[in-house]
């Protein structure tokens, strides 16, 4: 096998995240510090970042045409050694209390809307989806699949949300470009939320409901107005 694909191969093995060829070129550099009487090493130091890039396809592409119970797994942070699906069964005896919990067809709806119209509210969100999705917001959250990413300008500045890296990583996409009919989604018009002038601007890292992020009880003057309906 050629050096340098050995030692890619190497480290992606190692790795317990995903691996760019930037990263790849990094570690390749900084190897003659640990073995600077060794020439192969002092020459692999020398290397591209584009000859990295395409021996991890020549990889990636090897794996598939043996059919190996691993492959190669190209994500928006990088490359990373996996599983095969069709190994799981299997796999999955050796972590019998990692199970992993599955997202609910009303997490799996909210995630794609937000995943396709990114950024957009929490109003925004139940806008189209008709019903409350503070509970779901907070799974997604804690999942890691979506974070705050800013505010809107509307009166009031509500948290603006959109998908996270391991969102990408997770469904094995480059990029937002690759899910499923992408424009042809983003092209659609949704409802979306009426603005509340009325609400208060909140600082950045301040969520909704104080610093715990649940909801606040109304004030006493709301909470009068409600009792008198």
């Amino acid at each position: 096998m050629d050096p340098l694909k050995r030692v890619i191969e190497a480290l992606l093995f190692s790795s317990e995240r995903p691996l760019s060829a930037a990263e790849c070129v990094k570690y390749l550099k900084a190897a003659p510090e640990n073995a600077p009487e060794d020439e192969e090493v002092r020459a692999l130091a020398k290397t591209k970042q584009d000859e990295i890039a395409k021996v991890m396809q020549e990889l990636h592409e090897e794996y598939a045409a043996q059919e190996r119970g691993f492959c190669l797994l190209e994500s928006a942070a990088g490359w990373k050694v996996v599983t095969t699906p069709e190994a799981s069964p299997w796999v999955r005896q050796l972590f019998p209390e990692n199970r992993p919990a599955r997202l609910s067809p009303s997490a799996l709806e909210t995630l794609a809307i937000i995943a396709y119209r990114q950024p957009l509210t929490r109003a925004d969100i139940e806008a189209v989806r008709g019903v409350n999705v503070d509970g779901v917001m907070q799974t997604l959250l804690e999942r890691g699949v979506v974070r705050i990413t800013g505010r809107s300008d509307v009166p009031g500045r509500p948290l603006l949300y959109g998908t996270t890296e391991f969102f990408l990583e997770h469904f094995a996409l480059r990029s937002l470009d690759e899910l499923p009919n992408c424009e042809e989604l983003r092209r659609v018009e949704l409802p979306t939320a009426v603005a509340d002038e009325t609400q208060p601007t909140l600082p950045l890292d301040q969520p909704p409901g104080g610093s715990n992020g649940a909801d606040e009880s109304p004030a006493p003057a709301a909470a009068e107005a409600e009792t008198a309906s």
